[in-house]
C-alpha cells in the first residue's frame, strides 16, 4: 500500500468542506489501472465540484479533477502496462469516482487515452478537457463553415476553453475571429491569440432582442449560454451555425423559432464527457499536431496547496486562461 495525498471534497447534511487529505492505496480492481499522477489542470466544473449542492457530486467524499496525466504504475488491463504515460479527461472522473487531483488515483481502465509520443503530460493537461472541447467544437465549425474569411464570434473569450478556440481557429487560418468578453480592458492578449477583434457584449448584442437582428457572425462559438446566447442567435448569417459549449451564464434559453425556420441556422451541442475512444484518440492527435498554440497560450501553474485560490476566482469570473496543477510527488 501506497500513502498519497489527493484534494478531497465532502458534504453531510449540514456542513460541506474541502482539503488536502492523506489517503492509502488497497487493491487494485479488475479492468483498472493505478496512474501515478503528474499533473491535471482546473476547470468550470472542477470549482462547482468543489462547492456545496450544485449537483455535479455524485456522492461524498470524492476527490475531484476532471482531468489527469501521468504514468501507468500498475494495471489490472490487459491493454495497459507500466511506464506508458496516459491521460484521463471526463466520464465520471472527479463526478462518479475519484478523480485527478490526486498523487495516484485508479482509473477504468476504457477511460484512458494513451498521450501522443509529441506531448508531455504537462502539454497534455495544458489542453486538458477546456483544450478537448475547443476541438471538438472548432471540428465542428469547420465542417459548417469552411470559409477562413468568415466573422466568426467566440464568446467567454478569456476563459479556457476560448482561449484556445481563438488560437485553433487562428491555426487553421481563420482570420476574422471576434472575441467577446466583458473584460475587455484586461484582454488585448487575445490579438496575441488570433483575435482580429476584442468587443465587450454591449458592443455587439441589441438594447432590445428581436426574434431576427442583422446578420453578423457566420458561426458562433459559444461557451456563455443564458441570455448571452439568446441575443446571439438572431445575429447569425443565413446558413450559419451556433456551436454549444457552455453555460456559465445559465442553462435556461428564451429563443424563438424563426432563426431556424428562416435563416436555416444550425445549433450543433458540444459534449466532451462521454465521448467514445476512436473519436478521443483523434481529437488528442489532432491537438498534438497543433500543440504550437500553447506557446502562446496564457497558463499559469499551481498546486494542490493552491486549488482554494483558483477555484475561488472560477466561481467569482475572475479566472483568466488556463491554470494546471502540478500534482507533485508521492509522501
Amino acid at each position: 500500500m501506497e500513502n498519497f495525498l489527493a484534494f478531497e471534497v465532502t458534504q453531510t447534511e449540514n456542513v460541506f468542506s474541502r482539503g488536502i487529505v492523506r489517503k492509502q492505496s488497497g487493491t487494485l480492481k479488475k479492468n483498472y489501472v493505478r496512474v501515478q499522477v503528474e499533473y491535471s489542470d482546473i476547470n468550470y466544473k472542477d470549482a462547482l465540484a468543489a462547492s456545496k449542492n450544485k449537483g455535479v457530486v455524485a456522492e461524498y467524499p470524492k476527490v475531484i479533477g476532471i482531468d489527469l496525466a501521468g504514468t501507468v504504475i500498475e494495471s489490472n488491463a490487459p491493454e495497459w502496462t507500466n511506464g506508458q504515460k496516459v491521460l484521463a479527461t471526463g466520464y465520471g472522473l472527479g463526478t462518479s469516482v475519484d478523480g485527478g487531483f490526486s498523487q495516484i488515483q485508479d482509473v477504468p481502465a476504457q477511460w484512458l487515452v494513451k498521450i501522443p509520443q509529441s506531448l508531455t503530460t504537462k502539454e497534455a493537461m495544458k489542453f486538458g478537457t477546456a483544450g478537448f472541447t475547443a476541438a471538438l467544437a472548432v471540428q465542428n465549425l469547420v465542417k459548417e463553415t469552411a470559409d477562413k474569411n468568415a466573422p466568426i464570434l467566440v464568446t467567454g473569450a478569456t476563459g479556457g476553453v476560448s482561449t484556445i478556440t481563438i488560437s485553433l481557429l487562428h491555426q487553421l487560418g481563420y482570420i476574422n475571429i471576434v472575441a467577446m468578453t466583458s473584460k475587455k480592458e484586461q484582454a488585448s492578449w487575445l490579438s496575441e491569440l488570433g483575435a482580429t477583434d476584442i468587443q465587450s457584449p454591449a458592443e455587439i448584442l441589441p438594447e432590445k432582442k428581436k426574434p431576427l437582428g442583422k446578420q453578423r457572425f457566420a458561426a458562433v462559438i459559444d461557451t456563455v449560454g443564458g441570455e448571452i446566447l439568446a441575443n446571439l442567435l438572431p445575429l447569425i448569417q443565413y446558413g450559419g451555425c451556433a456551436v454549444l459549449c457552455g453555460n456559465a451564464g445559465g442553462i435556461t434559453l428564451d429563443t424563438t423559432v424563426l432563426p431556424f425556420i428562416l435563416r436555416s441556422i444550425k445549433m450543433i451541442g458540444i459534449d466532451s464527457v462521454n465521448v467514445e475512444s476512436t473519436k478521443r484518440k483523434e481529437i488528442w492527435q489532432f491537438l498534438a499536431q497543433n500543440k504550437i498554440i500553447l506557446e502562446q497560450l496564457p497558463f499559469q501553474k499551481v498546486t494542490l496547496t493552491d486549488l482554494d485560490e483558483t477555484i475561488e476566482s472560477l466561481l467569482n469570473g475572475t479566472h483568466m486562461g488556463r491554470t494546471i496543477v502540478e500534482v507533485g510527488e508521492k509522501q
